[in-house]
């Protein structure tokens, strides 16, 4: 295949970031992706419907005029989130859902939930509205193994929230593990996973074998080749329980190279285009549609896109570096080449 055309696709979990980096950010996201859900961890986090309508309001003038491109809009959750926060969020019509950061697991996350008993009125409110919660399935408690949070999330806390609220729909954020994988499989249809394209592309030798690579560091962390093939086996099948959802983290280089480095890959910049290369290594170019445009959409309830996106199988090479409104920002794939491009770029 020298050519895909598909639906228009959308991406369920992406990071756009504010302030400079912003037009640059929501640049390469609009140029692929016609929806977003955007991920409400700025500094300080967006925490009620006028700070998510006030950021929505920031990443449109950032667009310019007549890019086709809509931000789907998230709160994030806190100790202090309000039933009637809940409320206005559903009536808002922009936001779309609410993400749990638990305190401590990763970019301005340490705003987030201290105990999940702190967001239960909450919760319950986001059920009987069916508001998404959106899950970072990654535990903060110090004596688990990094490479293990995801698992022992799921055992202490996820498993406990799908059979407590059985009215709410949950995504379990970035599924990085096999373990995840099942999990989600085994769990009723309204609970879904979204899979980023490094998770699909890289295991952990990528981060740590040879020499450390800090531009591969994200949480969660890259895991096993046994996790990313049950990944890749889930993204590709026919379980619409799994969608897109790129988890594009920009954070500039001096931020990653350092002694405490960011957690988060930059993937904007060729997002689809890796993701057809996912799913080229297992040749199923022909379920990417249904992953990148369909799955999302249906859990969402919001309608298919009406137009179109061509890739073509042409390499390409990345560049260096990006310009993060004055900073540099090194994307997945510094100097090195894709193997899909977006017809006519």
């Amino acid at each position: 295949m020298q050519d895909l055309t598909i639906i228009r696709p959308d991406d369920w979990h992406t990071h756009l970031r504010d302030g400079a980096a912003l037009a640059r950010v929501v640049a390469d996201t609009a140029r692929r992706f016609a929806r977003a859900i955007v991920m409400p961890n700025l500094d300080p986090p967006v925490t009620t419907v006028a700070a998510a309508a006030g950021y929505r309001e920031r990443i449109l003038a950032a667009l310019g005029e007549g890019v086709d491109f809509e931000p789907l809009m998230t709160l994030y959750l806190s100790d202090a989130t309000s039933r009637a926060e809940i409320r206005a969020a559903h009536a808002s019509g922009f936001v779309h859902a609410a993400k749990l950061y638990p305190a401590g697991a990763t970019t301005h996350s340490e705003y987030g939930v201290s105990d999940i008993e702190a967001i239960a009125a909450a919760l319950d409110e986001m059920q009987r509205y069916d508001l998404p919660l959106l899950v970072h399935g990654e535990t903060t408690d110090p004596e688990v193994d990094v490479f293990d949070r995801e698992r022992v999330f799921i055992e202490r806390t996820l498993s406990e929230l799908v059979a407590r609220y059985p009215g709410l729909r949950i995504v379990l954020e970035h599924v990085s593990t096999a373990t995840g994988v099942e999990f989600v499989r085994a769990a009723p249809p309204r609970v879904a996973a979204t899979v980023t394209a490094h998770h699909l592309l890289l295991n952990r030798n990528a981060l740590l074998a040879g020499r450390l690579a800090p531009h591969h560091y994200c949480a969660p962390i890259l895991k096993r080749e046994g996790d990313r093939q049950a990944l890749l086996k889930a993204a590709s099948g026919d379980d619409p329980s799994f969608f897109l959802g790129s988890d594009s983290a920009p954070h500039p280089r001096t931020a990653k190279e350092a002694a405490h480095g960011c957690a988060g890959i930059y993937t904007a910049h060729a997002a689809i285009e890796l993701y057809a290369e996912a799913f080229a290594e297992v040749g199923a170019l022909d379920r990417l549609e249904d992953f990148a445009s369909r799955r999302g959409a249906a859990f969402y309830g919001l309608p298919l896109n009406t137009d179109s996106l061509t890739l073509e199988r042409a390499d390409w090479t990345v560049p260096p570096a990006i310009d993060l409104g004055g900073r540099a920002l090194v994307p997945l794939r510094a100097s090195a080449a894709v193997g899909w491009r977006l017809a006519g770029r």
